[in-house]
Formats: structure tokens, sequence, C-alpha cells
């Protein structure tokens, strides 16, 4: 029975579809349909075209109507089209008859051969279950088949892996039932290693002859891993490196090799750090010290009385054995480092160590180390803040703890300087340990800074200007910077920073004295006795001279960096002691300069019997003597310690030089003598002995003078020499070039003036200037009054020059010949 066919939804749905049928079949003779159609009317219409929507609603469209307000209209009009539609469907049936009838038969045609396809299909579906019959059985036998096939081979897998374990686990057995000499623990390991990854590899758990042998192969990996850790242990503290090498070969063929490592780091760091803990316990060096009763260390950390020696004493002690404890702990870690960069993966021939340790990570010694000394630091500083015991033994005995922490270092160093491995600590680290007890060193500066300084502003109070210490509280001083000095002296880090304090120290005496100084004009004044205020600045200079000689020497005995760092304070001693006295010694100095420029009110041009028979000195020298005479007595004598006069000071230094000015000034000032008679030449050198006699005798031995003195005795013979002798005399290597320059004047016409009666300059002006300039320059001044005296001589048309000008022209060239060359 053919389906019933599905018709549209709607009558003019229905239509539509007939209205598709062919309508161009005229065959039937039946006229065709009007060509007006409703559906093209409706198609257009607002309302109506809504009926020829696929997805039209009835009740959509009917509440639309009602809502409308003309239900009524629109129902008479729906009405209509109805008989409308149904007219002209009436007319279409009729216009094609006969096409519907031929439809009609083909409907039977179809039904009879749908009725013989239904059949056969039958057929077919009987056939179909026979032959599914006929074939599930054969199926069910193969995969059964399959599936036992499979549980066969994993059985016999598993059997082949059980036998397999158990046959390594009876080796395993047999190499752990070797005498303890005899067993090798690395291949035991090796074949744990096996027996454990073929047991979790091949997933044999809950097999009751396996997990027998799995709980022994537990307890005898507990054994390996025990003998291996005591083996790498012994070797650490031992230092025996084959040991280490043994017990990491174990825990390598275990693969436990990072495991076990970081076990043993982090053991050796935790008793390192409990070792520093250990140390600064206060209460464990109360109960161990037997300081518990009266006179041992209260909670706050502060011993009682009677109980600070020894509670000082177990804390030293403490702290060596700590300083034991970090040693033994980094060379050990070092060792177990040592072996790991040096042995290799038997067939990947890779370094052990990077198989515990990746490009950039911390070494397994500064992992340790690290540690050390970040609990080293806290611990101190805690003890630091916490407990004013610790406090005062560190900080009065810091270079005790400096040094057994540089002791601590060195040995570290020593131990483990190995070619070709990298040491256990770096320059970085060893800095980390020393600035650890920074703390420490700032208050053990400040102790020392504060104790010497305030011994200087007891001896230099402020408030009182006038008080000049005593000689046995300055020699009080310089043994306490003595002993500061020694306490440091085999430290030199320490030694510089205390050294630094000391020249602190050094600054503020100087700073004091210098504050005590009297500068006012008795201060100055050299033509009455000695004053107070002389007296004054005379003790002054001799304590710092005294603090400076020593001081000196202490610094001698020092290594050039050390004695480097009190040069600066030691040059301010200096020039503050020089300063107590410099105006005095300049005071002196202007008037025997004063004397000696009276030499130009003398009358060295002279000829005569009465000049030349004169054997008395000139009034001028006798004064001077005069001055020296006073000075030695009132001044000089008290400077200077009549025990040893000639040793060299401050004082000595300031005579030599006073001595040396007056020599190089007389020289000067006689060189400029013009004119110069024979017998003037005569007085001139009886001048020249009472002047070093003078000096010598009052002042200082001139033959220790040097240059100035070498410089008066050759000028002597100088001025007698023929101007024939004097060209090519030896002694004039003694004498600065302006010296003989200025001599020559006076061998010279009176045409050829001298700089000085050139300018128009007085003797005393005229010696400033000289002062002033170099060589160079005073030969430039001289050089101008030769080209006058050569431009006055052509003019005059002569051609013959003095005997002096090329004398002096040649001297004068070998000046700028020795300027050019330097």
């Amino acid at each position: 029975m053919a389906s019933p066919r599905i018709l549209p939804s709607s009558p003019l749905q229905r239509l539509a579809t007939f209205k598709d049928a062919n309508p161009n079949s005229s065959t039937t003779g039946i006229a065709a349909a009007p060509s007006a159609s409703p559906l093209e009317t409706f198609a257009s219409d607002p309302v109506f075209s809504a009926f020829l929507s696929p997805d039209f609603d009835s009740a959509r469209f009917s509440s639309q109507a009602l809502s409308s307000g003309s239900a009524a209209a629109r129902a008479e009009s729906l009405q209509e089209t109805i008989r409308l539609l149904q007219k002209h469907l009436r007319a279409e049936v009729l216009a094609r008859h006969p096409a519907l009838l031929s439809q009609l038969s083909s409907l039977r045609e179809a039904e009879i051969s749908l009725s013989s396809v239904r059949s056969s299909v039958s057929s077919l579906q009987s056939s179909l279950r026979r032959a599914r019959q006929e074939l599930a059985e054969p199926r069910r036998l193969i995969n059964a088949h399959t599936i036992q096939l499979s549980n066969l081979h994993a059985t016999a897998d598993l059997l082949n892996s059980v036998a397999r374990l158990l046959r390594l686990s009876k080796k395993l057995r047999d190499v752990m039932a070797q005498p303890p000499d005899r067993l090798d623990l690395a291949k035991a390991a090796e074949m744990h290693r096996d027996v454990e990854l073929l047991y979790q590899e091949r997933g044999l758990v809950g097999i009751s002859a396996v997990e027998v042998e799995i709980r022994w192969l537990s307890e005898t990996g507990n054994q390996l891993r025990s003998q291996a850790m005591k083996a790498v242990e012994r070797g650490m503290d031992e230092h025996n490196q084959n040991d280490i090498w043994c017990g990491l070969q174990v825990f390598y063929n275990l693969g436990e090799l990072r495991s076990a490592v970081d076990q043993l780091i982090n053991k050796y760091k935790t008793s390192g750090v409990k070792s520093v803990g250990s140390a600064l316990d206060m209460k464990a060096i109360s109960t161990t010290g037997g300081f518990s009763g009266p006179g041992g260390v209260q909670r706050s950390g502060t011993p009682q009385f009677g109980g600070g020696k020894r509670a000082g004493e177990a804390l030293w002690e403490r702290m060596g054995r700590c300083m034991d404890d970090l040693h033994k702990v980094v060379t050990s870690v070092w060792q177990l480092q040592t072996v790991l960069s040096k042995k290799r993966v038997p067939f990947t021939q890779v370094l052990f160590l990077h198989e515990v340790w990746q490009e950039g990570d911390p070494l397994l010694t500064d992992r340790v180390w690290d540690a050390l000394v970040k609990s080293f630091a806290t611990q101190l500083k805690s003890a630091f803040n916490t407990s004013s015991f610790v406090k005062e033994v560190f900080t009065h005995g810091y270079p005790k703890l400096f040094t057994m922490v540089e002791n601590l270092l060195e040995r570290i160093s020593r131990d483990t300087d190995a070619k070709g491995v990298l040491p256990a600590l770096t320059l970085e680290g060893k800095d980390q340990m020393l600035a650890s007890i920074n703390i420490f060193q700032t208050a053990f500066l400040a102790l020392c800074l504060g104790r010497l300084s305030d011994y200087v502003n007891s001896i230099f109070p402020v408030s009182s200007r006038g008080s000049v210490p005593s000689k046995d509280q300055m020699s009080k001083l310089v043994m306490r910077i003595q002993e500061e000095i020694e306490v440091v002296k085999l430290h030199g880090h320490l030694m510089l920073l205390v050294l630094r304090e000391i020249g602190k120290v050094l600054l503020l005496l100087a700073e004091r004295a210098e504050y005590q100084i009297s500068a006012g004009p008795e201060a100055r004044q050299v033509n009455g006795p000695v004053n107070p205020a002389q007296l004054k600045n005379f003790n002054l200079c001799q304590h710092l001279q005294e603090i400076h000689a020593r001081i000196s020497t202490i610094a001698s005995t020092l290594p050039q960096l050390a004695a480097d760092v009190l040069s600066q304070s030691l040059d301010v001693i200096y020039g503050v002691a020089c300063g107590s006295v410099t105006s005095l010694f300049q005071s002196m100095l202007d008037r025997l300069e004063s004397c000696i420029l009276q030499i130009h009110d003398q009358d060295f041009g002279a000829d005569g019997s009465d000049s030349t028979m004169h054997n008395s000195a000139s009034s001028y020298m006798d004064e001077l003597q005069k001055s020296t005479v006073h000075f030695r007595n009132e001044f000089l004598t008290k400077l200077i310690p009549a025990s040893s006069p000639r040793s060299e000071t401050i004082c000595t230094g300031l005579v030599r030089r006073m001595a040396s000015r007056v020599l190089i000034s007389f020289i000067r000032h006689a060189s400029l003598i013009r004119p110069l008679s024979e017998s003037g030449k005569l007085r001139l050198a009886r001048d020249m002995a009472e002047l070093e006699l003078a000096v010598s005798q009052n002042l200082f031995p001139v033959e220790q003078l040097g240059a100035p003195y070498r410089a008066l005795r050759s000028f002597r013979p100088i001025i007698f020499l023929e101007m024939s002798q004097l060209r090519d005399s030896s002694l004039l290597d003694d004498l600065p070039p302006s010296v003989i320059l200025h001599h020559l004047y006076s061998r010279a016409p009176d045409e050829l003036q001298s700089p000085m009666q050139k300018n128009r300059l007085t003797p005393l002006q005229y010696s400033l200037w000289l002062d002033s300039q170099g060589e160079d320059q005073i030969w430039k001044g001289i050089k101008a009054t030769l080209d006058d005296y050569e431009l006055k001589i052509r003019a005059r048309g002569d051609r013959e020059f003095s005997p002096v000008y090329p004398l002096m022209l040649q001297i004068g060239s070998s000046i700028s010949t020795g300027i050019s060359s330097r």
C-alpha cells in the first residue's frame, strides 16, 4: 500500500500545488483556466499575503484580527475568499480532468511494483538473518581465543619478569652475603637498582614471592644507603677522597645521587649553623662554665659580680671551637665538591658534579658558606644588641675575634688550595665573613678613638688656654698610642683602621696645641730676654716635636702602606710645631738680615794702609755676632736640648734653614758691593771669616750646611782671583751664576750698570726681587744691562769692551744652555 501523500498545511498551499502541475497539457481538449489567478491577487494583498507564508500561524493571525477592532469584517472577508478559492479550485479540477485520471492509473501500477519489491526485501532480510547466525559463533570463538592468547602472553611475561627479579635478587643476596671487607657496595647498589626498576616497570605488585623479596630489598637498600653515607662522611671528615668516591658511586648506582648530596649539604649546613648558635648561647655558657650560682651569667647575658672573667674565657673557648667546626664543615663540603668535579659517569663521561649542579647555580661550598655567614652575622648582631656582656667582650677583644676569623679564612684557603680545583672560598666570600663582624669593629675603633681623644681632652682642656701639658703627660699619650698599635700590629687591615683613628687623635692634638700657641707681638720679640709667651710656645714646640719624633719612629717600623696613613697627621703635627716658633725664627732672621744689609753702608772701595791694617771686624758684622750670641743664649738653648744639640729635630731644622739663609744672604749682598778695592777685599774676607765663626758657634755648624757653606768658602778666594784665573776656576761650580755675575760688576767700568743701579732699587728691594726670581729671569735683567753697555760702546765708536763683558756673556750663556737642556 502506497504511503499517503503529505499535503500542504493550508488550502492556499494545496491550490498552489495543483497549480504547479503541468498546466500546458492540452491533449484533453479542455479549455485553459482563466489567466487571472487569485494567488497573484493574494500575494499583493497586505492581509491575505500572510496565508502564503510557509511559517503561517493561525493563532497569531486571529489575535491580530481581534486586536484590530474589525474582526467581523475580517471574518466576512475570509468567508468570501474561501468561496472564491473553492470556485477557482472546482474550475481547475474540471479543466485538468483527463490529466488527473492519467495520474491515477500511474499510481495503481506503482502500487503493484511496490508489492513485488516488498516480498523481495523480506526474502533478503531472511537470508541476512541466517548469515548472521552462521558468522557470529566463529567470531565469538576467535575473540575468546584472542583474549586467552593475550592473557597467556602477559602471564608468561610476568612469570619471566618474576623469574628475572628472583634471579637478580638471589645474586644480590650472594653479593650481600660477602664479608664486609670484600663487599662491593657499588655492585650491590647497581643490582639493587635493577631489581627496583624491574619491580616498578613490570608491575609486579601483589605477587607474594615478589613482595617477600621486595621487603628484603628495602632493608638491603637502607643498609646500602647507611654504609654509603658513612663512607662519604668518613671520607669528608678524614679528607679521604677515595671513600667519598666509593660512597657517591653507590648513591649514583641507586639513582639517588642528587638527593644524597642535598642531604649531606643540609646536614653540614645545619651542623655549622648550630655550632654558631651554640657558641653565642649565654645560657649554655653559664651552665657549662659553672656560673649558675653567685657570680654567674644573668638572663640578660650579663655576668654577675665576680663571674665576668670566667664567662669571658668560656665565651672565647666556645668561639674557638666554633671556628674549628666551621673549618671542618667547609673543608668537608669542599672535599665532596672536589670528588664530584673530578669523577665522571663511566659511559657518558659526564662529571658527577653536573648530575647535582646546574650551570648558573651556586656551588656546594658557596651554598654552605652563605648559610654559615648569614647565621654568623645574625647571631653576632643579635648578641651585640641583646647582651651587653658579649658586646663588651668582643668589642674590647675585637683583635682576638678578628684573629679568629682571619685564621679561619686563612686555614680554609690553605687547606682547599689544590691545583686544577676551585678553592672553597672566593674573595667575595671572605669579605662577607669579615663584614659580619663589622659591628664589633666599629665599636672597637670608636672605643680606641674615645680612649685617646679623652686623654687629649684631659691634657688640653678647651676651657683653659694658658695650660701646657707636662712632658710626662705627652709621654703617656705616646705610650697609649703605641699600645693601641701593638694590639693590632699583626693584622694588616685592622692596623690600617686603627692608624686612621690615631691619625684623628693626632689631628685633635694639633688643633688643641695650635689653640694654645701665643701669636702676639710678645711672641715675636728678639731684642730682650725670653718672655712667658715665648716659653709657652717653646714647650708646645718641644712636646709636639717629641710626639712627631716618637710616632715617626713607630711608623718607620710599620709597612709603608701603614706608615702612609699617619703621614698626613704627622705633617700637621710638624706644621703646628713649626708654627709655634716660626714667627720667632722669622724675627731672628729679619734681625740678622738687617745686620747684613748694613754691608752696603760700609766703604769697601777705599784704598789705604789704615783700612788694610785694621784687623777688627766691620761694625755690621760685630752687630750680627752680638745678635747670634743673644739668640743662642735666650732662645736656641731653650729650644734645642742640651743633651743632643746637633740631633735632627724640628727646631734644629729651623736653625739650619736660618743659618743657611744667613750665609746665602751675606754672599748675595757681598756680591753686590761696588766698588771693591784690594783693601776692601781683605776686609770682606775678614768679615766672611767672622761670619763663619759666628754662625758655627751660635747657630749651626757651618760644615753641615752643605751648598751654602761651600758657596761661602768658594766666594772668599774668588774675589782675589784675576780675570784670567776666574774664567776657568773650578770654584765657580759651588756658586750660583747670579752671584758671580753680580760680583763681576765690581770689576766692570762705571758705565756698565748693575740691574739694581739701572732700576734704582735699594739693596733690600733688589734682594726681595732676587728671592722671587729664578736664575734665568735674573740673567735676563743682567743681559739687559750688558746690551745697554754694548750700545754705549758702539755709539762711542770704541771697538774694545771691558774684559768683564765677554766673561759675563759666557757665564750667562751657560745659564741659557742649562735651561734649554732641561
